[in-house]
């Protein structure tokens, strides 16, 4: 069986800008996985480029820009997890919650959703980054994984978020995300998972699941923080390392 889970934005555009750049699509193949079932892709900001450019023509100016590989950040207040710098990119990945740092051009992107469609901005980034070991990454998602489940069981959050108790029961089954061929098992493994542990996060927490008292929030909400840290980390390392085994 399998459970659906969607990756964010720049997650999709790191993953398979990597794999076409290594060889492991095409170009048609890394357009249509960036742009799912979104209207349209566009860039703007790219260096000598003052109009918005389709993403496919735009995937191979950054190639042209000396980008070798992509990477992804997750950023939260407190937490600029996957960001190098400078202040300014930083800022806007930061308020669009995500973006992509291109290796070996020292350009970033961050999407923004724009109707139907989505615009991502092309800024200077420093690919001279932090990231975390994907091992590490792994055995810190399944410890807070442990330990959350755990502490929503006590606090009865599937009594009020059936949908978690769903996501819980569905954390050994496959997803079905759509990966680049050719990624390492671990890196599959740890995507999905990561990308479940979100969904459940964001279930958990849409409206405080349902809580009776402030206490009850305040305790929910420090309980999934280490899951919501561990999960962004172990898709960051996934989509950073995907092709070591």
């Amino acid at each position: 069986m399998t459970a659906r889970t969607d990756l964010p934005l720049s997650a999709r555009f790191a993953l398979w800008y990597s794999a076409w750049t290594t060889g492991a699509s095409s170009l048609d193949e890394a357009r249509d996985a960036i742009v799912g079932g979104d209207a349209a892709h566009d860039i703007v900001g790219l260096p000598g480029r003052d109009e918005p450019v389709p993403l496919i023509l735009a995937l191979g100016l950054l190639r042209v820009e000396g980008a070798t590989a992509a990477g992804l950040a997750l950023p939260v207040p407190g937490d600029p997890l996957g960001l190098g710098g400078p202040a300014d990119f930083n800022t806007q990945a930061l308020d669009a919650g995500e973006s992509v740092v291109l290796e070996g051009a020292d350009l970033g992107l961050v999407p923004w959703r724009a109707g139907a469609g989505v615009v991502w901005t092309c800024h200077h980034a420093k690919s001279r980054r932090q990231l975390p070991d994907p091992a590490e990454a792994d055995t810190s998602l399944r410890q807070a994984l442990v330990v959350s489940s755990r502490t929503l069981g006590d606090l009865e959050v599937a009594r009020w978020r059936p949908e978690v108790a769903d996501e819980l029961m569905a954390l050994r089954r496959s997803t079905d995300l759509a990966l680049p061929h050719g990624m390492a098992p671990r890196a599959v493994r740890l995507a999905s998972l990561s990308a479940r542990c979100r969904v459940i996060v964001d279930l958990a927490l849409e409206d405080d699941g349902g809580s009776v008292t402030a206490a009850e929030a305040t305790s929910r909400r420090a309980a999934l923080r280490p899951l919501d840290h561990a999960a962004r980390r172990g898709l960051v390392a996934a989509c950073s390392f995907p092709w070591q085994r």
